[in-house]
């Protein structure tokens, strides 16, 4: 017997409780609801409650709630020995800097043409796509990007409500760059009070990067006490944020 969950009205930005996402024995563990839109004051309840909306083309917009939920807490992100000289090597390189938002639309396009990891084609629809520039738009949706020799080399998107941010997708076009944009994220977390990362789906390269799994009640704790609060206002990258990481632009790693 198939189990059947609630359909949005287009009309109200309300969702079902949480507690009624399907179970980990259903097919589809975490599915909470199906319809409704993508504007931007529903994807920003949804964000507040730990919903997401998560889809391929041909369907209906899905909205999920994952139990438990892989959380990446700034303060134990794991910076590997290899990674940390790639980045020192990074921040000497003439041409070499992060950015934030300054290609947004093409961070998306890539992260779009880059498929999760067991699935075929893309969960970033088109619809998508213009949602998130949409927040980005309105400063709800960031872009950190890694910039090698005037060309973007890879980078990711979230988005930012108060003091938790919501990372959505990576990509890289050169070794390592998605990650040093994610080094650069936590850098910037530090610096703004933001204490945790949502990372949704459970992955052991998530894991290896420090991240581990917590129950929905506690996120959802964490999300009330957090996404009140006042978002950060510049998002702008100086390079003085890596000493977050012990790094400096001029010094050799350890």
């Amino acid at each position: 017997m198939k189990t059947m969950i609630p359909w949005l009205d287009d009309d109200s930005l309300d969702f079902p409780p949480t507690r009624r996402a399907l179970g980990p024995r259903s097919d589809a563990p975490g599915l909470l609801a199906a319809g409704g839109d993508l504007r931007p004051a529903r994807l920003r309840a949804a964000y507040a409650h730990g919903i997401f909306p998560w889809y391929g083309e041909g369907q209906p917009i899905l909205w999920w709630t994952t139990d438990p939920r892989m959380v990446l807490r700034t303060e134990d992100f794991r910076l590997s020995r290899s990674l940390r000289k790639t980045i020192a090597k990074f921040i000497r390189t003439p041409g070499c800097e992060i950015r934030v938002d300054t290609a947004t639309e093409t961070v998306l396009r890539a992260c779009a043409s880059t498929p999760r990891d067991g699935q075929d084609g893309t969960w970033i629809v088109q619809e998508m796509q213009q949602a998130y520039l949409q927040l980005a738009r309105e400063g709800t949706v960031h872009s950190v990007e890694t910039w090698m020799d005037g060309e973007l080399a890879g980078g990711l998107y979230g988005v930012n409500l108060g003091r938790m941010f919501f990372g959505e997708s990576m990509f890289m076009r050169r070794t390592d760059a998605s990650k040093i944009a994610l080094a650069a994220l936590i850098c910037l977390c530090r610096e703004f009070g933001i204490p945790w990362i949502d990372c949704q789906q459970q992955t052991a390269h998530l894991a290896s990067l420090g991240a581990a799994p917590v129950t929905r009640t506690t996120f959802e704790a964490h999300l009330a006490a957090h996404t009140g609060l006042q978002a950060p206002g510049d998002w702008t990258y100086h390079p003085r944020l890596w000493a977050h990481l012990g790094l400096t632009e001029h010094a050799d790693p350890p």
